[in-house]
């Protein structure tokens, strides 16, 4: 029986970068996860233990660190493409770059003016915003041929307070759940879009706002008769009004809210009060994709 070595790769996870931009006395802020991973003809380093193949992980987060000074950090996706081309580009032994981006929001802090102190604070003064995370996945070979660009978010919580039904399952021994045509819907979505080309959504900011948008119109539009048919529709809506996205996926947890007993206190309870409970939640996953949409690739991965 032979014993070989099967795909590999190795990286920098979660190297947390925040750039400041300064124009004029007004602050930008970007705050971002990057992890990057790196493969190619490195197997030597696994083999014998011989590095010379090997960019050090502590390089890689020098990288992050100096290409958000030297080029700044404007849409995560062409910070992700412009690490991942140097990464392939500039080391003959690395074959594919991985970088994977996540940015957190901040908002300004709306403040009065303060003449005595010769600056306004909304200038330089931010919250997080608690919204969703942005997210974006690049794959390149550093040629451009084989290069893959997803798009999304995690956290994008939503509810429904009614306009939801859940009934004409299958009922067996062990079911005690109720039929309903009246229900909360709530869940978090964490959407993931593929781009059909690195150059087909150049635009990624103005992309991710209206995919977002598409998202969250299809889940208040939707009359809901299970969490699927909302994924799907959610999927569905991206696809008809974004033509430089090919695929959507999507995880979106059912955050359950049960509706609380108030009889023994002498109350009704028309669908009013609800016990929102944490876990264990229904977790609902899925893809929608155009059938012209390119093999995947590595883009999910």
């Amino acid at each position: 029986m032979a014993i070989v070595l099967g795909p590999n790769r190795y990286g920098k996870a979660e190297t947390r970068v925040v750039r400041v931009t300064k124009d004029a006395g007004v602050h930008h802020v970007k705050d971002c996860n990057v992890s990057v991973s790196l493969s190619g003809d490195m197997d030597q380093v696994h083999l014998s233990g011989d590095n010379a193949a090997v960019l050090t992980t502590d390089a890689q987060k020098n990288t992050v660190f100096a290409f958000a000074k030297k080029y700044g950090i404007g849409e995560i996706e062409e910070f992700a493409l412009t690490l991942a081309r140097h990464f392939v580009d500039s080391q003959p032994t690395i074959r594919h770059a991985r970088v994977e981006v996540e940015e957190y929001g901040w908002d300004r802090i709306p403040v009065q003016e303060a003449p005595h102190l010769g600056l306004r604070a909304e200038q330089h003064s931010f919250v997080r915003n608690g919204s969703e995370v942005r997210t974006a996945l690049v794959h390149s070979d550093g040629s451009g041929a084989d290069e893959s660009v997803v798009s999304g978010l995690t956290d994008l919580v939503v509810l429904n307070s009614t306009g939801s039904e859940f009934h004409g399952y299958i009922e067996d021994e062990y079911t005690t759940l109720q039929p309903t045509d009246d229900r909360v819907l709530a869940t978090a979505v964490t959407a993931r879009w593929r781009h059909r080309s690195a150059e087909a959504a150049t635009a990624f900011g103005r992309s991710y706002r209206a995919a977002r948008q598409c998202l969250l119109e299809a889940f208040a539009e939707t009359h809901s008769l299970s969490l699927q048919q909302t994924l799907y529709q959610m999927g569905r809506r991206v696809l008809n009004e974004r033509r430089e996205i090919c695929e959507v996926r999507m995880a979106m947890p059912n955050k359950h809210h049960f509706v609380v007993d108030l009889e023994p206190f002498g109350m009704d309870n028309d669908n009013e009060v609800f016990y929102a409970a944490d876990r264990p939640y229904g977790l609902i996953e899925g893809s929608v994709l155009t059938d012209d949409a390119p093999d995947p690739l590595f883009a999910w991965e």
